[in-house]
């Protein structure tokens, strides 16, 4: 019966999503927001299957974790970093959407207001 099939298809991709959201959790610091979570979890599981630790060891969850965090708190916390790192993380969450993002200020933009309006004076 294709009905069955079909039922049981998404019932096998649900439960799928489900371990791997499970298995993100534990990643999540006690610090983030549920906003700021559900953004970086997204960001984790669109990459898992490229960052899975090989069997022999090697790291790749960790570094994979550590561009998450570098995008969150670049995205979050206005913190800047290598403009390599920050393309290269830009790139990877390219697509996720996030609403409502805090707007920052560079010290160089403080810097040229208050050039600026010392010429002016």
């Amino acid at each position: 019966m294709v009905g069955g099939e079909a039922a049981a298809a998404v019932e096998e991709l649900v439960s799928g999503v489900r371990q791997a959201a499970d298995f993100a959790e534990q990643f999540r610091s006690y610090s983030e927001s549920e906003k700021q979570w559900k953004a970086r979890m997204e960001f984790i599981l669109r990459h898992l299957p490229d960052y899975r630790d090989p069997p022999d060891g090697g790291g790749r969850l960790d570094q994979l974790l550590s561009l998450s965090m570098v995008w969150a708190n670049h995205l979050f916390l206005g913190c800047s970093y290598n403009k390599d790192l920050l393309d290269k993380v830009m790139e990877m969450a390219d697509g996720i959407e996030v609403e409502d993002l805090p707007q920052f200020t560079t010290r160089s933009e403080l810097m040229k207001k208050v050039n600026r309006i010392s010429k002016c004076m």
